[in-house]
C-alpha cells in the first residue's frame, strides 16, 4: 500500500516502532541466554560480566513489522528484504558461535549482489563537491557492492560501547528523515525505512545505553550497517539526496575509526580483520573519560557532522563545504595525537585538545 508520511504518521511510525523493539528485547536476553548466545568478557572488552548479545533481532523484528504495516511491495524491497534476512541469520550464527571473517565477507559480498543486481540499486551518477561523475555501469555496481560492504563493516567495527553503534544509527536516520522534511520528500520508500529503522534502533537504545542490559550483536550492528547502505543508495536513486557528501559527512566517526583501524593492524602486521583494543572510543576511555562521557563527546561530534549536512541541503553548500573541511582536519588532528595508529609518551595531548575544545564550545 502508498503511504504519504506526514507528521502524525511520522509520530505513529515511530511510537509503534520504538515500542515493538522495545518489548522484544526482552525476550531477545531470554532467547541468548537459552542458546549460549553471550558476550564474555576479556582484556579486549570493557564490560566485566556476561551480556545477552541478540537485542539486534528486537530491532529486525520492528523492522519487519513496520515494513508489513507501514511499506510497499516492490522488487527493491524485496532484494532488501533477502539480504537482510541472510545478513541477521548470519550474524545470529556468528553470535552463538563466531564465524571466520573470510566466510563472513563473502557472504556480505553476496548480500550486496543481491540488492545491487537483483534490486537494482546502484549510484546512477555520484555527485560530489559540485562534480558529477558518471561511471560505467558495471563499475557503478561495483562502487555500490563496496559501499554495502563498507557500511556494514564500519557500523560493526564501533558496536565497541555501550550504546555507541545504536546512537550513531539513530543520528544517520534522523538526520536523513530531517533531511527529507525539508526538501519536502516524505513518501518515498527510502524515508519510510528510515522512520521505520530510528523507532526500531531507539527502541533498543533504552535498553543499550550505558550500563547496558544487553547487546545488539553481529545480527544488530551488521544489519544496521547494510541499512545505512541501502537507504544511502534507495535516496541516490529516488534523487532525495544528489551527493556522495550526504552520507559520508554524517559517517565520518565510523569511516574514520574504519580506516584508521585498517591502517593500524596493517602497520602492525596483523590481519586487518583481527579485533583490538584501539578504536577511538577506546581511546578515549584511556583518557580517563567515562563509559558516558565517551559516548557523548562521540554522539557530539557525529551531531556536529549531520549539522553539517543539513546546512549543505539548505543551499549553503560553500559555507557547509568549508565547515566540514575544517573539522575533519580538527578531528583528524585530535584522533593523530592518541593512541589510534601510534604510541605516543604524552599519552594526555588529546586529552587537553578535548578540554580546550569544550571551553572553546
Amino acid at each position: 500500500m502508498n503511504i504519504v508520511v506526514n507528521n502524525f504518521n511520522i509520530i505513529e511510525i515511530l511510537l509503534v516502532t520504538y515500542l515493538i523493539s522495545f518489548v522484544l528485547v526482552f525476550l531477545t536476553k531470554k532467547i541468548a541466554v537459552h542458546v549460549g548466545a553471550l558476550d564474555m568478557p576479556n582484556e579486549r572488552k570493557v564490560h566485566k560480566k556476561p551480556m545477552p548479545r541478540l537485542g539486534g533481532l528486537a530491532i529486525y523484528a520492528s523492522f519487519l513489522f513496520g515494513y508489513m504495516v507501514y511499506g510497499t511491495v516492490t522488487t527493491q524491497m524485496l532484494s532488501i528484504l533477502i539480504g537482510s534476512f541472510i545478513l541477521v541469520m548470519l550474524g545470529v550464527f556468528d553470535d552463538i558461535k563466531p564465524i571466520r571473517a573470510k566466510v563472513k565477507l563473502i557472504v556480505q559480498i553476496i548480500v550486496a549482489g543481491i540488492v545491487v543486481f537483483y534490486g537494482g540499486l546502484y549510484f546512477r551518477e555520484i555527485s560530489f563537491l559540485g562534480l558529477k561523475l558518471i561511471f560505467p555501469t558495471w563499475l557503478n555496481e561495483f562502487i555500490a557492492i563496496f559501499f554495502i560492504v563498507g557500511a556494514i563493516n564500519a557500523i560493526n567495527l564501533i558496536d565497541g560501547l555501550d550504546g555507541l553503534c545504536a546512537g550513531i544509527s539513530s543520528i544517520y536516520f534522523l538526520t536523513i528523515s530531517v533531511i527529507a522534511l525539508i526538501l519536502n520528500k516524505m513518501g518515498g520508500l527510502d524515508i519510510i525505512l528510515c522512520i521505520i529503522m530510528l523507532g526500531a534502533t531507539l527502541g533498543f537504545l533504552t535498553h543499550n545505553f550505558p550500563p547496558a542490559k544487553t547487546f545488539m550483536g553481529d545480527c544488530g550492528s551488521t544489519f544496521l550497517g547494510y541499512m545505512i547502505a541501502v537507504i544511502s543508495l534507495l535516496g541516490f536513486k529516488g534523487a532525495t539526496f544528489t551527493s556522495l557528501v550526504i552520507p559520508v559527512v554524517i559517517l565520518a566517526v565510523p569511516i574514520f575509526d574504519t580506516l584508521f583501524a585498517i591502517l593500524r593492524r596493517l602497520l602492525k602486521g596483523q590481519s586487518i580483520a583481527e579485533a583490538d583494543k584501539e578504536h577511538f572510543h577506546h581511546q578515549l576511555l584511556k583518557m580517563k573519560y567515562s563509559t558516558v562521557a565517551s559516548i557523548l563527546i562521540i554522539y557530539a561530534i557525529d551531531i556536529t557532522f549531520a549539522a553539517v549536512s543539513i546546512l549543505y541541503v539548505l543551499g549553503d553548500n560553500q559555507i557547509a563545504i568549508a565547515i566540514y573541511v575544517v573539522l575533519m582536519i580538527l578531528l583528524l588532528f585530535i584522533i593523530l595525537r592518541t593512541d589510534i595508529l601510534f604510541e605516543h609518551k604524552k599519552k594526555q595531548d588529546a586529552r587537553k585538545w578535548f578540554i580546550y575544545l569544550q571551553y572553546l564550545f
